[in-house]
């Protein structure tokens, strides 16, 4: 069954841009074009992209993307290496989480000495971010 961008795109829970946008990044394959001069997509083209969606719901960047999918049509390699990529960013997201953490615990603490009342010229939160240390 062939489809054009706008099916794809529906199917694929993406907008035209993103298609157009993977394709030019080499994430999808480039379309054949009917002698209209429309371009034709297949039902691999729509599991390719939600591939994709998925891959970057959980955080993996467009050259790690690459790379899944080049593991994923490869059969003949290692599925060591799709779990190394995977164990890489759950690293990298608890990196992540605790900086998150850090900021959080930073904001709480100045927010914590601002009541919230009187002049910004002597609010706590303004102060911690206009000094050269870290934020208290």
């Amino acid at each position: 069954m062939s489809m054009r961008i706008g099916e794809v795109a529906e199917r694929g829970g993406v907008n035209l841009q993103t298609v157009r946008y993977y394709e030019r990044e080499g994430l999808l394959p480039s379309a054949p074009r009917l002698s209209s001069g429309y371009r034709t997509f297949s039902e691999s083209t729509v599991r390719r992209l939600r591939f994709i969606k998925r891959a970057q719901d959980l955080g993996f960047a467009l050259s790690e993307i690459r790379e899944l999918l080049s593991l994923r049509v490869d059969t003949n390699r290692d599925r060591a290496e799709v779990r190394a990529l995977a164990q890489a960013k759950v690293a990298d997201i608890e990196e992540k989480m605790r900086a998150l953490s850090a900021m959080k615990e930073a904001l709480q603490t100045v927010t914590a000495h601002c009541s919230g009342h009187g002049s910004t010229s002597e609010c706590p939160i303004l102060e911690s971010l206009d000094s050269d240390g870290v934020l208290q």
